[in-house]
Order: structure tokens, then sequence, then C-alpha cells
């Protein structure tokens, strides 16, 4: 009694990196930070007929499970530096969607005391412009934040302070 066939077709090889960016481009939990009417949109994308689950996308209340943050809505330069702590007690890797033309440009609010974008403050990885954004256009959002997740480098490395992720475009 032997082994016939020892593997077989059950071998896969591939690298740390490749492995290590899909386990986290699979099992996205955003942070949700609904500051308007862009709010409302992220919550049909969570709901059953765009349903983010199959994604493995679970949105969390807390920052500490957390590890993207989506923007969604008009920053004023009041709730800035609430959504600065809560990006800082984010676990690293961390990612940032700016989902509205507010998050993005300040939209049509060009006074004193709205942000005019998001990434004056935090570095944003995808935008997703639209006032606001139907659900299709974060659900590409997010799909594009996941080719951005898969294409990065030295992922696994860097968690252990071995040189720096880096992003390939």
């Amino acid at each position: 009694m032997g082994v016939n066939q020892p593997l077989g077709d059950n071998v896969v090889v591939t690298s740390l990196d490749m492995l290590v960016n899909w386990v986290r481009k699979s099992s996205l939990w955003p942070m949700t930070f609904g500051l308007a009417c862009c709010a409302i949109e992220m919550m049909a994308t969570g709901a059953s007929s765009h349903d983010l689950d199959r994604f493995g996308i679970i949105f969390r209340a807390s920052p500490r499970q957390s590890d993207c943050i989506i923007i969604a809505g008009t920053v004023t330069k009041k709730m800035l530096p609430v959504i600065q702590r809560v990006y800082d007690q984010m676990p690293e890797p961390k990612w940032v969607i700016a989902m509205g033309a507010c998050a993005c440009s300040g939209g049509v609010f060009d006074t004193y005391s709205v942000v005019q974008g998001i990434d004056e403050a935090l570095p944003v990885d995808v935008y997703i412009p639209g006032c606001p954004p139907r659900p299709e256009a974060l659900l590409y959002g997010i799909i594009k934040l996941q080719e951005k997740i898969m294409n990065e480098q030295n992922s696994f490395g860097s968690a252990f302070g071995i040189g720096e992720r880096v992003s390939v475009a």
C-alpha cells in the first residue's frame, strides 16, 4: 500500500506576496464613515441587491477591526480631526476610498468650513466621483481597490519591518 499518485493535480505554486495579497483583497473590512447623502448609497451597496458579502466585504463599526475606510460625503473642517483619529486607529495595511464629489473635491460647497477633498488629510487610494455615486460605482471602486491590493509587492515582508510595501501601477 503506497501512494500511487503522490500529489497529482493538487499542487499550487505561488509566491508569499501573491497569497497574502489574495487574502487581503478577499477579506476587506471597510470602516463606514457616512457623512451625507453618499452614505445612503453606501448602505444600498451593502444591502441585498448588491451584496458586498459575496466579495468578502463586511462593514465594521470599529476602526481597530477595519483595513479600509470609505469617506462618503461632505467633510467639514470640524469633522476632519475625528476622521484623522479614526484613520490613525486602523491597523496597517490600510486603504482609503473617497466616495462622492464632496469627499473627492469638496463638491459644490466651496466654503470656509468644507474640506476641499479628503486627500488634504488622508492618502486616498480610490476616488469614486458622482453626486451621489450609485451603488454600482462603489462596487466598481472596491474592485479597483482589490486590483491595487493584488499588485502590491513586499506586502508580507513590510509587516515584519523588512523593506517597504510597494504599490505597482
